[in-house]
Formats: structure tokens, sequence, C-alpha cells
């Protein structure tokens, strides 16, 4: 089932009177970092109060600073940014786009800086564009270009790349969640198409913990191959998620080996990008992991 999202598609009316900004590199980094054997790592970075496993250490912008070169230094080829808590599971507060845009003003342009690619973690057109005029490279909405209507046009204007994530608005035990995954993508992807976005700027995410069961993160974890179908290079972000303490109890920071478990084996089933709290652990993971795989 890959999907042709190459034909010429007519652009909306919005997207028609949004300025093109294009990646410097027209996304050529993203497609590099995708062809190397050891899947990329996105490295998470959360100037927010609220979220679920750092919330508030990085709010400040010196610490932010300080976490991105940290990470950088630890390994990290993307540094996701996000400024409003989209934790999987009750607790988080929405906030409105202009307290997004005042906890990233002090600090985006300086990540951005320091010359690893970046990546914007909102569902916020208004702030896409905002960190996309900074130099950020990336756009990650955890609602896959369906909750924001202006998303997508924002993306194809820039010419940039998108992460596709699943999410639900409520959780449901009984449904097949990889079936509800493969008709959200093929939504999301079909407004991608109307948009203009390029297939070779898609990545899709499973969204582990978001709207589902902690049993049916695991499913989307031992099933991630079927997305294959969509012939799309796939991010997975299980970091520090509740679907570990249903195995073992635990808190989030005390999840390091059940994130890094899930993450090898995400990697064995095709993600090519693995987004990360703990990027120098989960880094030497994955690099032993394919140089063993790598032996005759």
């Amino acid at each position: 089932m890959r999907l042709d999202l190459t034909s010429p598609t007519a652009q909306s009316d919005r997207m028609s009177a949004l300025p093109s900004h294009p990646a410097p590199s027209n996304a050529a980094w993203l497609r590099t970092l995708l062809a190397r054997p050891v899947p990329a790592v996105m490295g998470v970075l959360n100037v927010t109060p609220d979220s679920f496993s750092d919330g508030g250490q990085f709010i400040a912008p010196d610490e932010a600073r300080a976490r991105a070169r940290t990470m950088i230094a630890d390994g990290a080829d993307i540094i996701d940014v996000g400024a409003e808590s989209t934790r999987p599971y009750k607790g988080a507060r929405p906030v409105t786009a202009e307290e997004e845009l005042r906890r990233l003003k002090p600090v985006l342009a300086d990540i951005v800086a320091l010359g690893v690619p970046v990546s914007i973690d909102s569902m916020k057109s208004e702030v896409v564009a905002f960190a996309l005029d900074q130099g950020v490279a990336i756009a990650n909405d955890v609602w896959g270009l369906q909750r924001d209507a202006g998303m997508a046009a924002v993306v194809a204007a820039r010419k940039v790349p998108v992460i596709v994530m699943h999410n639900r608005d409520s959780v449901d035990p009984a449904i097949d969640i990889m079936q509800d995954m493969i008709a959200f993508f093929q939504r999301s992807l079909d407004i991608a198409t109307k948009a203009g976005i390029a297939q070779d700027h898609i990545v899709l995410d499973p969204g582990i913990g978001f709207g589902k069961t902690p049993e049916q993160s695991m499913t989307a974890l031992a099933h991630l191959n079927e997305l294959s179908a969509f012939g799309l290079p796939v991010l997975v972000g299980a970091s520090r998620k509740r679907f570990i303490a249903s195995v073992s109890p635990s808190e989030p920071q005390q999840r390091l080996g059940g994130s890094i478990a899930a993450h090898l084996i995400a990697a064995q089933r095709g993600a090519r990008i693995i987004r990360t709290h703990d990027v120098a652990e989960t880094l030497q993971a994955l690099r032993v992991a394919t140089a063993i795989e790598s032996k005759p």
C-alpha cells in the first residue's frame, strides 16, 4: 500500500498567500540521516513547566540552551523543541499560541545557531510558522495535520519536512489500533497531497502512548513494520512512556531500560528516527545493536 504523493495538486487559497521559505538544504539533511545504518537520534527539549518527564527543568532560557548543547555533545542528530506539554495522558494544560511563542522566543534562534537541525513540536500553525522563520528545519505535529487547518499549508509553503503523528482524542481499548493508525495516516496523507507537501518530506510517527492503552502502545511497536506499506520513514518516541510502567512499575525517570528496549525493537522493525530524552544512552544502544546485526 505505497501511497503516491508525488502527483501535482492544487494548493489551498491560504497556502498561496503564504511566503515560501524553503530550508537551505531542501531537506537533503534529512535524506542523509535516513540513509545511515544507525537510526537518527532526536533529542527532546521541553521548554514547559508541565511535561510528564522533565517539566520545568529547562523552561529557563539558560537551562534550555545548556540542555541543547549537552544533547548535541551526546550525539543528537536533531533537537526537538516543544513549548506546550502534549503529555500522552490526562494532566496536560493547553496553552495559547501567544504563550508558546513567549516560551520559544528567548531560546529558539540560539538553539538553531548551534548547527544541528531543529524541529518544532507544536500543533499550532502560527507557532510552526514562527519557528520556521527562526531557521527550524522540520515541523513535528502531534495531530498529523488534522487539528489545525492551516498546518499543511504552512509546511507546504515552506517546503520543510513534517512529522505526522497518530493521535486520538480518547482511548478505546476495543479498537484494532493498527487499523485505526492506518486509516488516520491515510487521512493525513490525503491532506498532505492536497496541500502540495512532497512525499519525501513526510515522516510517520505511531504516537506511542497517545490515545492508546499501554497494551495498544506495545502492539504498535510490535507491528511497526506494517507501516512500511506507506513507503515513508518512521519515527518512534517511546522514551519514558507510561506503557513501560505497565510492565515494570516505575516513574518516568526510572524508565531508561524500558525506553531503550522499546527503541531497539522499533529500530529492528524499521524505525529510522528515535526520539528520546536520553540521547547518549540511546545512541550507544543503537550503535551496538547495529554493529552486532551487521556481523555475518
